[in-house]
């Protein structure tokens, strides 16, 4: 299938998918949607993809077509993880049958009013998009009737499981009939599935989108290193980086959620929180406002974001890496949708390094370590997306017809002038923020030793000759030295041990592996003979008078 036209879908469908805008079919709907169609050729489907591939038109427009317009009984059952999912999967169902007469479909899910919804019902629905835990509720009013359903579709399976909703799936699935067609859609493919698979499927039709478990190929996959008490500051920072974020910030707990989105609020940032202790109400509100765009940074708990169908994110936001490694691909999955490329970050301490590892061997990914921008690199970057803006924006006839008195009235600025002015005032207070930004980034401690001999490799060795004291010679001490962690206290300790006081040692040069010590000339002598051949910190030394 090369094209929606080819794919035997009724005019009626095509008209509404080109109303939608569909040009192309995607990778899972190019596979899926003629096995749905030749229902004489499959009964079954498993289809592993990602979250935002376009598995719902793979599904719901073969379903659209399938409906018996004279039969007023549920013929398809659609179960979804969480409310957002189903208003979602809902709204685009009715889109697919715009041009078609006569096909009912009803939402159900938690959240909102069950008596609304037993009217819709009641009035027929030969489509039932649900949440798991409405449907058998509904079933136990006897409201609901799905023991006629000709096919059941699980979308988000994994994310159901990872719910808790394994009994109410086992208690849907001995209600409806065995004749019925089953499409279970997952992004993961973990035990739990495999048993669904397994006890309630007909040996279906394995469909795989990529890689199974594994994450999006249009994500790009970036951690970076800093200390637990500076992670907020390094999510500002890459915020700050990116001034087109619209994006997804993922917290383990509600706590830490709100906490971290009530320090953006109060550090200007446009963004607000979603996790389990919001009302419904409060929820649909936050939802809208960042499907519209208005809000552009959404912190949210891996189970309020279960769900959540937003095509455009350019970022999702590690604050911290999840439990599980799996979950990792469905928070990627939020971005790089609809053949566009997007960008997670994690941020993590240096012990957190081995669970990057695991998930990229559990999500089939590399992760690419960067660095945290420096306050210049940000302001740099500010200034270069402002002047790009600026560059392309078009211009406004309203304006046009001051442009003269706004010549005349700035006609003694130089266009230099005129640009560091424009620029002052839009970007003054944040390059004044970050003037004094401090480095972020972790080094290693393997790493800081390295450079630390590097640099001292790179010393030019000293002129042994040093006629810096008058009245002193050198007397090298070989076999211990910076590499023992001797000072320069040491050398006098050990000298006073030998019964040289302070005032016969002059200058102290400790090198890598030996010592150089200006001692007057009565006390160089005696010294030598002291310690050449002495034990010191476990370590056998040598002196020698080197002048």
């Amino acid at each position: 299938m090369t094209d929606f036209s080819t794919s035997g879908l009724s005019q009626e469908t095509l008209k509404a998918i080109e109303d939608l805008g569909y040009v192309k079919p995607t990778p899972v709907q190019e596979r899926v949607i003629p096995l749905l169609m030749n229902s004489s050729e499959i009964k079954d489907i498993v289809c592993l993809a990602q979250t935002g591939t376009g598995k719902t038109a793979a599904f719901g427009l073969p379903s659209i077509e399938h409906i018996d317009k004279n039969d007023p009984q549920t013929q398809i059952l659609i179960l979804a993880p969480t409310r957002e999912l189903a208003k979602q999967i809902d709204s685009d169902l009715k889109n697919y049958a715009k041009y078609k007469n006569g096909i009912t479909i009803v939402p159900v899910y938690g959240g909102a009013s069950i008596e609304t919804q037993i009217r819709q019902l009641k009035k027929g629905a030969q489509i039932i998009v649900a949440t798991p835990g409405r449907i058998i509720d509904l079933m136990k009013r006897r409201v609901a009737d799905i023991s006629n359903i000709k096919a059941l579709v699980l979308d988000e399976a994994d994310e159901m499981l990872d719910m808790g909703f394994k009994d109410e799936i086992d208690t849907i699935f001995s209600s409806v009939p065995e004749n019925r067609r089953t499409m279970l859609f997952s992004a993961t493919m973990p035990d739990e599935i495999e048993k669904i698979i397994k006890n309630y499927m007909d040996s279906p039709e394995i469909i795989t989108i990529g890689t199974r478990n594994s994450a999006s190929k249009n994500v790009k996959h970036y951690y970076v290193e800093t200390s637990s008490k500076n992670r907020y500051a390094a999510l500002k920072r890459l915020v700050d980086y990116n001034p087109d974020i619209y994006g997804i910030i993922f917290c383990r707990t509600r706590q830490e959620t709100q906490d971290v989105a009530d320090a953006l609020i109060k550090d200007g940032y446009n963004a607000d929180s979603l996790h389990g202790e919001l009302s419904q109400a409060q929820r649909e509100i936050v939802m809208k406002r960042f499907k519209h765009k208005s809000l552009r940074l959404l912190v949210a708990t891996d189970v309020a974001a279960r769900g959540i169908d937003v095509n455009g994110l350019s970022h999702v936001i590690n604050y911290n890496l999840p439990d599980d490694p799996e979950q990792y691909t469905h928070r990627s999955g939020r971005t790089g949708r609809a053949d566009k490329t997007g960008i997670s970050y994690v941020i993590i301490t240096e012990k957190e390094r081995s669970r990057i590892r695991r998930i990229e061997k559990s999500a089939n990914i590399q992760f690419e370590k960067t660095r945290i921008p420096d306050g210049k690199d940000v302001c740099l970057r500010r200034i270069m997306h402002f002047s790009d803006y600026l560059a392309e924006m078009e211009t406004s006839q309203n304006i046009a017809e001051f442009i003269p008195v706004i010549t005349e009235r700035l006609s003694w600025i130089s266009k230099e002038e005129l640009i560091e002015k424009v620029f002052t005032l839009k970007f003054n207070r944040i390059i004044e923020y970050y003037k004094t930004a401090p480095d972020l980034n972790v080094v290693s401690e393997k790493k800081k030793k390295k450079e630390k001999e590097a640099k001292k490799a790179d010393k030019p060795e000293k002129n042994t000759q040093r006629p810096d004291e008058s009245g002193f010679i050198h007397v090298k001490i070989d076999n211990i030295g910076d590499r023992q962690s001797v000072t320069a206290r040491h050398i006098l300790r050990l000298a006073s041990a030998c019964g040289i006081g302070k005032k016969n040692i002059g200058k102290i040069d400790i090198r890598k592996s030996h010592v150089i010590v200006a001692v007057s000339k009565n006390s160089a002598k005696f010294l030598v003979a002291e310690l050449d051949g002495a034990v010191y910190k476990n370590r056998k030394i040598t002196a020698s008078v080197i002048d």
